[in-house]
């Protein structure tokens, strides 16, 4: 029996939940299941709330093997999860912020997501009269010889904001954390009371690279909910628009990593690739990233003949140029002295953090929504998921553009197969209650949603950058402050995606 078997089998199972289980546990299995994350036997996909209650995503050794704990807070508190498996801390620090829920044994109780600016305490649950904030503290670090570099919240580019906090002796860094909570927009609380469709367009800005991704999420979430199955044709086009994306998002990173470490010509040829992925995303569904394109129930912009030619053309372009690339990176004594061995992200971390896109994937960890979870059109298409071992910028360089050539196979195949048929179905005014994790070019991304009546009861999106933030404090340690920029654009978490 695993381990979610034998907490399953002491939980009550709510009715309504798809495609995976929602059990109500109490306090002693949410602290074996806390217990089972800390010592690998489940991963954490994520950990929310509402008022009196909080909730946990786990998954088992075999990826199919999902469920959604939930214990019931009356007094709003919770044994914390953070204790025992420190990737929660920073959701825990969430959940209080916006719920007032209090992890019980917390090793961090810092304001996350409050920086004081709101109207109100726990805004989410029992709001309270704001009150005075005091200065963040940041983690200290003992030694001789040290000094602290403050960088942001504002940058110097038009990038988003996001306050980074160097310790260093001399030039090497002996700690970094950083302080997000910028952006914060309250789209849990927009949502509340919204039809899927009106709360979807939500989720596509939920963070503007993955907007595809989060828009698939939702809207299989809103199916699941709903009991609802979108068309076939649908579904192929979603995954389409998901290559796309990952495409143009890929091409971005690697010409970025390269001009971080000097190299502008690759930044300006990929930029030209990826310029036309955009261009062609315009052309075939009707803007550059596909944004509203996804709803619940199917998508809404369809595939012309004309979109077809251009992105076939387009993949062949791509398949020209692209080798070239890839050797100009590979020949590069230069380059390589910068990406080979910098920012090592081991295994052991990567498995531990639940590590998902080229981040987990470059460290080993094999994860991958579209074939752990196999779901519909990817069960039909030939495509790998490629790995690295090293862990290093240099892997997560090549796991992405290993990606490329996948991406491409995969809009080839799509191109071919694509049926015909409704690209629609609509959305009943039910109650019910869905989650879904879907592959976007970051990682999986998490959306669960409650239904009633046909209106949004509650909504809870994660970002696949929750637990990579963490992970690139841990891979600059011991590298130089001028290896920052280069190591933080090798894992391009994002800030709109944790401040939501």
């Amino acid at each position: 029996m695993t381990a979610l078997s034998e907490i399953a089998a002491r939980g009550g199972e709510v009715a309504g939940h798809r495609p995976w289980r929602r059990l109500v546990v109490d306090a002693e299995a949410w602290v074996a299941a806390s217990e089972a994350l800390a010592t690998g036997d489940l991963s954490l996909l994520s950990l929310w709330g509402e008022p009196g209650w909080a909730h946990m995503a786990v998954m088992g050794a075999d990826a199919a093997d999902l469920a959604v704990l939930s214990l019931e807070c009356p007094d709003q508190r919770y044994p914390s999860v953070g204790a025992r498996h420190a990737p929660a801390i920073r959701l825990e620090r969430r959940l209080f912020d916006l719920y007032g829920l209090e992890a019980v044994g917390a090793l961090d109780d810092r304001p996350w997501l409050d920086h004081g600016r709101w109207d109100a305490r726990h805004p989410l649950g029992q709001a309270l009269a704001p009150s005075p904030v005091e200065p963040y503290r940041f983690l200290p670090a003992e030694g001789e010889s040290l000094h602290q570099i403050a960088v942001g919240p504002v940058h110097a580019g038009i990038i988003e904001p996001g306050h980074f906090r160097f310790t260093a002796n001399g030039e090497a860094v002996v700690r970094l954390e950083a302080r997000l909570g910028y952006l914060h927009r309250g789209l849990e609380a927009r949502m509340v009371g919204e039809t899927p469709d009106a709360a979807a367009r939500l989720a596509a800005r939920a963070c503007g690279d993955s907007t595809v991704a989060y828009s698939i999420a939702f809207a299989r979430a809103a199916e699941a909910a709903a009991g609802v199955a979108a068309p076939e044709r649908s579904l192929w086009l979603r995954a389409l628009m998901a290559e796309l994306e990952r495409l143009a998002n890929h091409l971005g990173d690697i010409g970025a990593i390269c001009n971080d470490a000097s190299f502008g010509l690759m930044h300006a040829h990929c930029g030209v690739l990826r310029e036309q992925v955009l261009r062609a995303c315009a052309a075939a569904f009707g803007h550059r990233l596909m944004m509203d394109a996804v709803s619940p129930g199917g998508v809404s912009a369809d595939l012309g003949p004309d979109g077809r030619q251009r992105l076939s053309a387009l993949v062949t372009t791509i398949r020209d140029r692209f080798p070239l690339l890839v050797a100009v990176y590979d020949d590069t004594a230069s380059l390589q002295d910068r990406t080979v061995g910098t920012g090592v992200l081991t295994p052991a971390l990567a498995r531990r953090f639940a590590a998902g896109g080229y981040v987990g994937r470059a460290s080993g960890r094999a994860f991958d929504a579209r074939r752990s979870l196999v779901y519909s059109p990817y069960d039909q298409l030939a495509f790998e998921t490629p790995t690295r071992e090293a862990g290093d910028v240099n892997a997560r360089v090549w796991v992405r553009i290993d990606e490329v050539t996948q991406s491409l196979n995969l809009i080839e195949q799509i191109l071919d197969r694509l049926p015909g048929g409704r690209i629609h179905s609509e959305i009943p005014a039910v109650s019910g209650e869905g989650m879904a994790l879907v592959e976007g070019f970051r990682g999986d991304v998490l959306a669960w949603l409650r239904l009633a009546e046909g209106r949004v009861e509650r909504c809870h999106l994660r970002d696949p950058s929750w637990f990579q933030w963490p992970l690139l404090e841990v891979c600059i340690e011991g590298n130089i402050v001028a290896d920052f920029p280069l190591c933080n654009k090798s894992f391009n978490c994002a800030y709109a995606g944790v401040d939501l």
